[in-house]
């Protein structure tokens, strides 16, 4: 075996320590070379004053997990500061409107000065808490509309004549009247229901005459000639009017995409009187149809939904969607009595389920 001492000999000792391993200092040989080789190829690493670095990194997760902590908290207490003056102000609950032609039942009723960007803002901040509690997922449409986004055909609506007041849900298919067959089971079930809540609306009538005192359960008018009583108002059922129509309650009951559980949900008995007319309007939102059950249909009434003009019959549904423009108006005379409706809210049929979860999360009644 050859020896020999390396020039090299310091660079060894400095590599391989004091240990010796490698023959001693300066002195190696053939044999010694797969050692050397594999000593040679680990990476050289300075020395790190591990104390020091865990301190450090300490300090930084704190510092990190106290951020955190600091905008979870900041942003908790805007939502509920929110939620509390959107409940005190009424700006989504609504107001002691319900059940009309004319979209006046619920929030942010389209001309109120001021009242879209507040509602807006609460719309938004309420989509985020149920985005927290449960998911984004299925939620583009609700969010660009809680976002404000623009109108059908990216203005204020199609031609003008459609303007939802507080929300409007983008790519929706939009036609101021809806086909029956969008909403077959709940057409027919409340057609079916129409002996029963005709007999309901004969056990809570009286003459309309305006000169006694209303009814017991009955709403102020809402326009001259114009009374309706509500068996569903913003979401919320009327304990007292249920029990007086049994009939109509029950009918609601079975339907299926009925908007029992949020404010721009109604259900009643709506009377138009003779000479009465209820003067072009927009309601507050196009996820909604609002769906009439003709009653009793006098000669002369009217209904122009988006320029359309349509008339009620008898014992059959009509499906309407209340954002566009519309005018309600009896024509006829005295003698042939009053208009009588009963107006259900239901869904629109491409409201997709998920949704309408949170829709009704963001629209929820006030407890």
């Amino acid at each position: 075996m050859w020896r020999g001492n390396s020039p090299e000999g310091n660079l060894g000792a400095a590599t391989e320590g004091n240990s010796g391993e490698l023959g001693g200092q300066g002195n190696w040989g053939l044999e010694d070379a797969p050692g050397l080789l594999a000593r040679a190829s680990l990476p050289i690493m300075p020395a790190w004053p591990s104390p020091l670095a865990s301190s450090a990194l300490t300090l930084l997760l704190g510092a990190l997990t106290s951020l955190f902590l600091w905008y979870c908290y900041r942003l908790g207490s805007q939502d509920m500061q929110a939620l509390g003056a959107g409940s005190q102000a009424g700006g989504v609950s609504g107001g002691p409107r319900g059940c009309s032609e004319t979209g006046r039942s619920s929030p942010g009723r389209s001309g109120e000065p001021g009242e879209g960007p507040r509602a807006e803002g609460l719309v938004s901040r309420r989509l985020r808490a149920y985005a927290r509690r449960y998911s984004w997922a299925g939620m583009g449409r609700v969010r660009r509309a809680a976002q404000g986004g623009p109108g059908p055909g990216g203005g204020p609506g199609v031609l003008g004549i459609q303007r939802p007041g507080l929300l409007f849900l983008p790519d929706l298919p939009s036609a101021p009247f809806v086909p029956r067959d969008a909403q077959r089971h709940d057409v027919e079930l409340l057609e079916s229901s129409f002996p029963a809540i005709l007999r309901d609306f004969g056990a809570v009538s009286w003459d309309f005459s305006g000169t006694t005192p209303l009814p017991r359960g009955w709403s102020p008018p809402l326009a001259p000639g114009c009374y309706q009583l509500l068996l569903y108002q913003a979401g919320r059922c009327q304990p007292s009017n249920c029990r007086r129509c049994p009939g109509a309650y029950r009918a609601l009951r079975g339907l299926r995409s009925f908007m029992s559980a949020n404010t721009f949900g109604n259900a009643g008995f709506s009377v138009l009187l003779p000479g009465a007319r209820l003067e072009g309007r927009c309601g507050p939102t196009n996820a909604r149809v609002r769906c009439h059950l003709g009653l009793k249909i006098p000669p002369g009434c009217e209904l122009v939904v988006g320029g359309e003009p349509q008339c009620w019959a008898e014992g059959h549904c009509l499906l309407v969607d209340d954002s566009f423009l519309h005018t309600v108006a009896h024509n006829g005379s005295p003698e042939d009595g009053p208009r009588v409706v009963f107006i259900v809210d239901l869904w629109h049929p491409n409201v997709a389920g998920a949704e309408r979860q949170a829709l009704d999360f963001v629209f929820a009644p006030d407890p």
